[in-house]
């Protein structure tokens, strides 16, 4: 680890430390809400808004962890050699201080929320954890902790309101997220060259073939997953017509191996999410159908079971 000197703290650095672009993952807390058809309820809508800060809070926290310990291996990447820490603008001092200050006040807000929500967020700490010190050097090991960390944030938000969740939802949570983390393997492992295992452990165990074959088993497997949710789960037999929401999802994964198979990106899924204006749609008409099919519209020749 590199002893860098005293410098003043920039405030553009310490936003990028903080990864606010990746906070768009804990949006994943508000899928409880929506499909307990519990959004109607002011203070499950208040406790559903603090839960997503809190989380944002200590993914941060393990962000900026993650870049302090990270950065000799961030150095002799292309494009993570910009980091806030790496690049030298700023100290690991400062680095750690922002961690530890976004741990408490994830602590606060979690406290505010409930008791179980708090210890959650530890439960996805620890795992967290885990994974900067051990997993992510461990070929699939490590795609497979990064998918657990979505599955979290989904419960996460059904804890915060005490509701329950389908565990078809949970499965096709995790199965996305390992859509995403495979195909960011794949991007890096492209990227890297005879270099990878400088920058990444993990990258040495793999080859192209088999993170091909992770990308697009994933991506199967999500899509199959959503479908059996979104006709035999107890949300789609109370609302039939849940099964609008499955053209967007299905759509949202083809759209994304797409972009991984035929553009050669998927390294930054949350720069995906963000800018790719046919992802951009899925969602937003995925989110709109959801809604009308909590709300009770009925499709005529379509009926429960």
């Amino acid at each position: 680890m590199v002893i860098q000197s005293p410098q003043p703290v920039k405030p553009a650095a310490i936003v990028r430390l903080l990864r606010v672009r990746q906070w768009t993952k804990n949006l994943l807390v508000f899928a409880a809400i929506i499909f307990a058809n519990e959004f109607g309820d002011p203070l499950n809508v208040q406790h559903v808004i603090v839960a997503f800060f809190a989380l944002c809070m200590f993914s941060s926290s393990v962000y900026a962890l993650n870049d302090v310990l990270d950065a000799d291996q961030d150095r002799a990447h292309p494009t993570k050699k910009g980091r806030p820490i790496a690049s030298g603008a700023l100290t690991t001092g400062t680095g750690l201080a922002v961690s530890f200050a976004c741990l408490l006040i994830g602590c606060l807000l979690g406290a505010f929320v409930n008791p179980s929500f708090l210890v959650g967020l530890f439960v996805y700490v620890a795992i967290q954890l885990l994974y900067i010190f051990w997993f992510k050097k461990q070929p699939v090991i490590d795609v497979m902790v990064i998918s657990s960390g979505f599955v979290i944030r989904a419960a996460l938000g059904a804890v915060a309101i005490a509701a329950t969740i389908s565990g078809w939802l949970l499965f096709c949570t995790g199965m996305l997220a390992l859509l995403l983390a495979s195909a960011k393997r794949r991007h890096e492992f492209n990227l890297m060259g005879e270099s990878r295992g400088v920058s990444r452990a993990a990258l040495i165990g793999y080859s192209v073939q088999s993170l091909d074959a992770m990308v697009v088993f994933s991506a199967s497997v999500a899509a199959i997953a959503y479908g059996i949710y979104a006709i035999e789960s107890n949300t789609a037999q109370q609302f039939p017509a849940l099964i609008l929401t499955v053209p967007f999802v299905v759509f949202g994964i083809l759209r994304y191996l797409f972009i991984t198979f035929a553009k050669g990106e998927g390294g930054e899924p949350e720069s995906v999410l963000l800018t790719d204006w046919q992802i951009i749609a899925a969602v937003v008409l995925f989110v709109v159908a959801a809604l009308l099919a909590i709300s009770g519209v009925e499709i005529p020749f379509i009926t429960p079971g």
